[in-house]
């Protein structure tokens, strides 16, 4: 459990924060919250593991010249792909797509350039708003993406007229040692709100808790990255209306606590406050 210097213009003294991303993913939203005041603890509820199949990458280099676009989900699509990739050089007329700002840093980190991202709305909405993903007939296609990723970039593509592809590139998993590690944050009980970055994070979170926990879980404050997490968290009987980060982003996160929290402390939203 960590703090420091708070972070100019937002406040989170005393605000204990639980981040459920996988460990890799979740050092940037930690700094930014330590920064602000605020406490931290970190519970990946999705472990990121190989494919299930593993050739799914096999011929990879060879076949990447016949598309005209690539998207890539998330940051462990890009990292999956480019390490099997091995620094091989990508096709010079392959555009590139990133779906929010997390998937183009990590093209970034590869020495790569998103070509293709929306100004907004981190989102498959959000891409296939764009001018580049409306006039797609005839255009050939590959979605880089984990197991059983959503199929609306690709049934919309197809529906424009595209050739699309989907290669799985890795799995999430649920992390064996979660629910003991669970457990102890909840007898602690020093924990003000959760942030949940995905679906499946959100229903892994809820089994990790199993029967025993679900009430202490259920009366925690969510902050979460999609209105499609906040629509699955009622649904789960989480008692108060989960707070919608502004944007797909660390960024987008932080000011959603911030302004919960601000909220909270005056009175306008009750706070949770077990000390």
């Amino acid at each position: 459990m960590s703090t420091a210097a708070a972070e100019p213009g937002l406040d989170l003294a005393g605000c204990r924060v639980l981040v459920t991303r996988p460990e890799h993913q979740a050092q940037r939203l930690c700094a930014l919250i330590m920064r602000a005041g605020g406490v931290v603890q970190t519970l990946p509820v999705i472990e990121i593991a190989a494919p299930a199949d593993p050739h799914a990458l096999a011929g990879l280099p060879a076949r990447l010249a016949r598309f005209d676009i690539a998207i890539f989900v998330s940051g462990n699509a890009v990292h999956s792909v480019c390490d099997a990739l091995g620094g091989l050089s990508w096709p010079p007329a392959l555009r590139l797509a990133a779906v929010g700002r997390g998937s183009a840093a990590a093209l970034a980190e590869h020495g790569l350039n998103a070509d293709i991202l929306p100004p907004r709305d981190f989102s498959s909405e959000g891409l296939l708003e764009l001018d580049e993903l409306r006039q797609v007939a005839g255009r050939r296609i590959v979605i880089f993406r984990g197991q059983d990723g959503r199929k609306l970039l690709a049934d919309t593509l197809r529906a424009r007229g595209a050739e699309v592809e989907h290669v799985e590139v890795y799995r999430r998993v649920l992390p064996a040692s979660g629910d003991s590690r669970l457990r102890r944050i909840a007898s602690d009980d020093n924990i003000d709100t959760i942030v949940v970055t995905s679906n499946e994070g959100l229903r892994n979170l809820c089994l990790l808790a199993g029967e025993d926990g679900r009430d202490w879980l259920l009366k925690r404050q969510l902050v979460v990255i999609s209105t499609r997490t906040a629509q699955l968290a009622g649904e789960l009987g989480f008692l108060r209306p989960a707070r919608v980060a502004p944007e797909a982003s660390d960024e987008g996160l932080l000011a959603a606590i911030h302004n919960w929290w601000r909220a909270s402390r005056e009175g306008n939203e009750d706070g949770i406050h077990a000390h």
